[in-house]
């Protein structure tokens, strides 16, 4: 484009991580055109992570709502025309949603990345690229209208409350291990027992304080249990007793924080916490944190190995290696390794 447009809408719903990714681009195009008016059609639970960023009108989508969802989304944007559309979801869902969106440019990812007839929808694309991060593919979204995305800025929003809450959960200032253990996808999940021993080794060796966080659903709180029943000492339990909000601020109050490919992950990286990532179902150059890779095991060249007969190098970028027992390759000698590397690190 030769001069600012004058609305752009984002498409990205879900999950945390991926919108947590959207951020960037967001802070790219209100650097670059201050005056345009961006409107981001996002999920329900995703919206409470970053509907309080300034300056974006936020359309709420909820899924769990069936067609009602669709007709509300609707509602919102009827009789409107954005300058473009930046359809950044390949999921069949997402496709059908951005029908409700009424632009004069609709783009999309390129043929490599699309799925679920995504380039019936659109009618331009990024430019094709592998080997990138997520977060890079979604910042290339800038590149079909003239911009390039050369940093990289969260910068969301964390009420006081939540700091205040945060800073309330233990008293004193021993370094934290922020346990957050529960992926959306069962097989990237890591063993309770493993978990357990890390933690332990954590407050016995090291004399930091274990926290568990997560979520309230069922699964969450059911391999919490499992984590504590494993365990030989107390470590913090908050599991449940969070928000999104609360959970960033007590992801900057940890001296580490561990987890798998995960929503969590990335709102860690985002507020700039060293995350410690479990990687074998996933490859943490595509879908690590964006940051700061130095304190993660990468087991994914020996998932593929093992389960694909190649090594990683000679599969297709972003393969996943979702296999029972995958996770089982991040072994608890080397999480220990890089916890206490991270801990003698300045």
């Amino acid at each position: 484009m030769t001069e600012a447009p004058e609305t752009i809408c984002l498409l990205r719903t879900s999950a945390l991580g991926d919108v947590t990714h959207v951020v960037p681009l967001v802070r790219t195009l209100q650097s670059a055109w201050p005056a345009t008016r961006l409107t981001w059609i996002v999920g329900k639970l995703e919206h409470k992570l970053v509907g309080d960023i300034p300056g974006i009108e936020f359309v709420v989508f909820d899924k769990a709502a069936g067609l009602a969802g669709y007709r509300a989304v609707r509602r919102a944007l009827a009789g409107r025309r954005f300058d473009a559309l930046l359809h950044m979801q390949v999921a069949l869902r997402a496709n059908v949603l951005s029908l409700c969106v009424r632009a004069g440019r609709r783009i999309g990812y390129d043929r490599a990345r699309s799925k679920d007839l995504h380039g019936w929808f659109v009618r331009e694309s990024i430019p094709a690229r592998t080997g990138e991060h997520v977060l890079e593919a979604i910042g290339s979204f800038a590149e079909p209208l003239g911009l390039k995305q050369t940093a990289v800025r969260w910068d969301i929003p964390i009420p006081g409350e939540a700091h205040a809450w945060a800073a309330g959960q233990w008293p004193d200032d021993r370094p934290a291990l922020v346990i957050s253990a529960a992926s959306s996808h069962p097989l990237r999940n890591w063993r309770p027992e493993r978990y357990a021993a890390v933690a332990d080794h954590a407050a016995q060796a090291l004399r930091m304080r274990a926290v568990l966080t997560g979520g309230p659903s069922a699964a969450e709180r059911a391999l919490g249990d499992a984590i504590l029943a494993h365990m030989k000492t107390q470590p913090l339990d908050l599991i449940g007793k969070d928000t999104l909000k609360r959970a960033l601020a007590l992801y900057r109050r940890a001296a580490i924080v561990l987890t798998p490919d995960a929503g969590p992950m990335h709102m860690a990286n985002a507020v700039g916490a060293r995350v410690l990532g479990l990687h074998a179902a996933s490859n943490p150059a595509r879908s690590g944190p964006y940051s700061d890779r130095r304190w993660c095991v990468d087991r994914y060249d020996d998932a593929a190995r093992k389960y694909l007969h190649r090594p990683a190098a000679e599969i297709p970028w972003g393969t996943k290696i979702e296999y029972p027992d995958v996770m089982d390759l991040v072994t608890v000698d080397d999480v220990i390794e890089r916890l206490e590397a991270s801990m003698h690190a300045s």
